[in-house]
């Protein structure tokens, strides 16, 4: 039989430079919403939270990086078609120096575990690996990210992006975010020197990416300034049945916030109001909502990536 599961982590860093008030939170609402909601069992086999707070601590449910592996594991090993299996993270999202130098911005997305500081971050490399890889192609993977820089954050090979306007446009094999691009573009209009140079350079991630944005730029202003972006690994032939919602481009922070006087994650909140106003919506219509939501109060601009080039009038499932 189909089997759904659902794994929840919240990271708030408690007691660090790098604390955050609502991530917590948001896991805890992103389970209230899932078992009220979406009938998602709560059982401990079926539905698995890990957050810092004090008491899990030294138990398998403290999100360190290990740990969180270990719980990427159980999550995606999908035996039977038609599984359905969540994943929200709520926490801190960073970028690393890409060392294939296959990124035109020069970094990879990456997540924080609670021990990154001494164990390492995530990066988005690792997490297509973890996460997406093992998927059987006949089973569902939805995954809800609220994090910083978490456009490509599991490198899915297709995102759409909604505009000022709502319209949603594709942007194939993960097309970078506007702010490099236009603001290379903007600091060598009136002629170039060394310090423009340097500087464009430091801005796109290295030469080889400053020069081939050059070269494209009439493109991309054609294509409101994105750019593409490829990965060094050829995900358009897996042809996973992933979907991922994020707070953010890849250029972007997201929100910690308050609301009604309870911190949480801007996205979590929008993406989860959304649904619960209609459950029905498609894919499409949960972008353009929860983006109408963050706008006008955020500058974040939420993105769906997929793992192919779906229909998005389809009804949200999961």
């Amino acid at each position: 039989m189909p089997r759904r599961k659902a794994l929840l982590i919240g990271i708030n860093y408690y007691g660090t430079n790098h604390a955050l008030n609502g991530c917590i939170n948001d896991a805890l609402n992103c389970r209230k919403y899932l078992i009220e909601q979406r009938g998602f069992s709560a059982a401990p086999h079926d539905m698995v939270m890990m957050t810092d707070a004090p008491e899990n601590r030294g138990t398998p449910f403290w999100p360190s990086g290990e740990n969180m592996k270990a719980a990427f594991k159980w999550l995606v090993t999908c035996n039977n078609p038609g599984d359905s299996v969540w994943l929200s993270y709520s926490g801190h999202g960073s970028q690393v120096k890409d060392p294939d130098g296959d990124r035109d911005s020069g970094f990879d997305d990456t997540i924080c575990p609670v021990d990154f500081e001494t164990a390492g971050q995530l990066d988005s490399d690792t997490l297509h690996r973890v996460l997406v890889s093992p998927m059987i192609p006949q089973a569902r993977l939805t995954v809800l990210f609220d994090c910083c820089h978490s456009g490509s954050a599991i490198e899915l090979p297709y995102v759409y992006r909604p505009n000022s306007q709502g319209e949603v446009k594709l942007i194939d094999n993960v097309k970078r975010g506007i702010g490099l691009a236009t603001a290379a573009y903007q600091l060598v209009q009136g002629g170039f020197n060394a310090k423009k140079i340097n500087d464009a350079k430091a801005l796109i991630g290295g030469a080889k990416s400053f020069f081939a944005s050059l070269q494209h730029r009439e493109q991309e202003a054609n294509q409101d300034g994105l750019g593409e972006e490829k990965f060094m690994e050829d995900w358009k032939g897996e042809g996973k049945d992933v979907w991922m919602f994020s707070g953010c481009a890849d250029d972007q922070t997201s929100a910690d916030t308050s609301i009604q006087g309870a911190a949480t994650g801007a996205m979590s909140h929008a993406f989860i109001a959304t649904m619960r106003a209609n459950p029905n919506q498609s894919y499409v219509e949960v972008l353009q909502s929860t983006r109408s939501g963050l706008a006008g109060k955020y500058q974040q601009i939420p993105q769906l990536s997929c793992g192919g080039e779906y229909n998005l009038s389809q009804p949200v499932s999961f």
